[in-house]
Formats: C-alpha cells, sequence, structure tokens
C-alpha cells in the first residue's frame, strides 16, 4: 500500500468536493456486507474511492489500518459476486490516517452486493447514492456480456412506445405496461431490447426509474 505525505497530495482539496459520483467517505467499515454495495456500486458505474476515516461533514477523523483492510477485503471477496478487485492508498494528516480504497469499473457486470435478508442486490452510483437497479438493466447488462444479438418485430406494440416517448419524453415501465397492454415481463423484454438497440436509454434517480429517447 502506497503511503503519501499531505504536502505532496491533493486529498483535502477532494475531501473539500464532498460526496459525489466517484467519491463516498466512511467514518469506518462497521459492517462489510453495508460497504459490499458502494463496491458494487462503484464497479457497476464508472469507478470511484472510498475514503476511510473522513465523516459525511468532511471531518477527519483517521482510521485504524489493519482491522479497515480486513473489513474491506471481506466486502469484495465475500459480499460482492464476482468479487471486486480493488487498490489502497494510505493518507498521513496531521497524525491521522486515511485509507482510500479505489475500485476501478468493472467489465464483469452486474457486481452484485449481499443484502442482509441474504439476496443478491445490483447497485449503480448516482451522485452521493448507492440505487438498487432494476431487471431491465441487468439484463441489458448480462446481454452485452454475452455479445447477444438483439432484433425486434416492429409492430403496433413498439410503435406505441415510441409514440409516447415523442410526446412526452419519458415513461415509467407501469406506463408501459399500460399503454402497450402487455405485462411485466413483456415489457421489461421490449424495454431491454430497445436500450441494446440504442432507441431509448435508462435513467435511475433517487426516487424513481424511468425511460427516455436517445439523444445521438
Amino acid at each position: 500500500m502506497q503511503v503519501y505525505n499531505i504536502k505532496k497530495s491533493k486529498i483535502l482539496e477532494r475531501i473539500a468536493l464532498g460526496e459525489n459520483q466517484h467519491q463516498d467517505f466512511k467514518f469506518e467499515i462497521s459492517d462489510a456486507k453495508k460497504i459490499a454495495r458502494s463496491f458494487a456500486a462503484f464497479a457497476n458505474t464508472d469507478g470511484g474511492s472510498l475514503l476511510l476515516g473522513v465523516k459525511d461533514n468532511g471531518s477527519i477523523t483517521g482510521v485504524r489500518t489493519g482491522e479497515e483492510i480486513y473489513m474491506a477485503e471481506a466486502a469484495a471477496k465475500m459480499y460482492c459476486t464476482p468479487e471486486v478487485p480493488f487498490s489502497l492508498k494510505e493518507w498521513k494528516i496531521e497524525g491521522k490516517t486515511i485509507i482510500e480504497i479505489i475500485i476501478p469499473k468493472s467489465d464483469k457486470k452486474p457486481i452484485k452486493a449481499l443484502s442482509h435478508n441474504g439476496k443478491w442486490l445490483a447497485y449503480i452510483r448516482v451522485n452521493d447514492q448507492n440505487i438498487l437497479v432494476n431487471k431491465v438493466m441487468i439484463d441489458v447488462w448480462k446481454a452485452k456480456a454475452n455479445n447477444i444479438e438483439t432484433k425486434i418485430n416492429y409492430g403496433e406494440t413498439e410503435a406505441k412506445l415510441l409514440k409516447y416517448l415523442d410526446e412526452h419524453k419519458k415513461i415509467t415501465l407501469s406506463k408501459v405496461c399500460k399503454i402497450c397492454d402487455i405485462s411485466r415481463y413483456k415489457a421489461q423484454k421490449l424495454l431491454t431490447d430497445f436500450i441494446l438497440l440504442r432507441l431509448v436509454n435508462i435513467v435511475f434517480t433517487e426516487k424513481e426509474c424511468y425511460y427516455v429517447n436517445l439523444e445521438i
């Protein structure tokens, strides 16, 4: 693990930016399963860093190196599937230690984390939040990973969906079921195919998931 002196780093400038799409603060790792969500979310999105020994408000508390590394390894190896690789940096600031866990973007999506109720769930990073993804996103990832060729028979159902998007700009899964008069399963398959064909994009927020025309 590399050790950096604060005089040679810009870690304080990064901390001042706060939590964001690529950065999360943790006072400590007290729950390896919970931290596994962040590992999965960063890996499923664009990668990022966990700064251990930093509170949510940016104040530096420091951590005990050995224990935190052990918990991080447990989160990556035992509570993520497939395992999430990571690297470490140690920052020394005014006698306190910050551990940076660097998680790269994965090419093995979906990365899933084990929840406390025993389910394997996938997350992405949206701003400073870890957001649970749905079946459509997982099916898109799997299709891309397996190089599955996507074809559709363009008919009345497909036309209804595109017409609605042209007029309303966005649509939810439940709305697709309603306007196309199809089951949830068929609506998920339709949206998955449209995303793979680059006709539609999926958008996750803290409150909802919806679909929009893909702007090219």
